[in-house]
């Protein structure tokens, strides 16, 4: 039998958990559709292996859309569907959350930040 999370939140959380997915969605919300070599230019410190896992991730969750264009050489573009699009409301959200509460959660993530906690 699998495992499964009965918490809801937590398995909302799911689908957005690691360094890169939520910094990934936000990336392709805002620029639409996007190819691989863009998304990690503008991620700079991700490596292609990681963020070729997290967007299979994304895939495989119906979160990211992927579209190969049969051109020499392919060309492949990544976008959010529909799926994907209704988390951006809440991610919104939580940047929100960030904006009004920036000074306490700085002198938290200073005072206890882990780098390990976020992978």
């Amino acid at each position: 039998m699998k495992n499964s999370i009965e918490c809801p939140a937590e398995r909302a959380i799911y689908f957005l958990g690691g360094k890169w997915k939520i910094r990934i969605l936000f990336t392709l919300y805002n620029n639409k559709k996007v190819r691989f070599n863009i998304l990690k230019r503008g991620l700079k410190t991700i490596t292609q292996q990681m963020l070729s896992k997290q967007l299979k991730e994304l895939e495989t969750d119906g979160i990211v859309s992927r579209k190969v264009h049969q051109l020499v050489p392919p060309k492949v573009e990544y976008s959010l569907t529909e799926f994907g699009l209704s988390v951006i409301p809440i991610l919104k959200s939580f940047s929100e959350w960030n904006r009004k509460n920036t000074r306490t959660i700085s002198l938290r993530l200073n005072k206890n930040f882990e780098e390990n906690r976020i992978r």
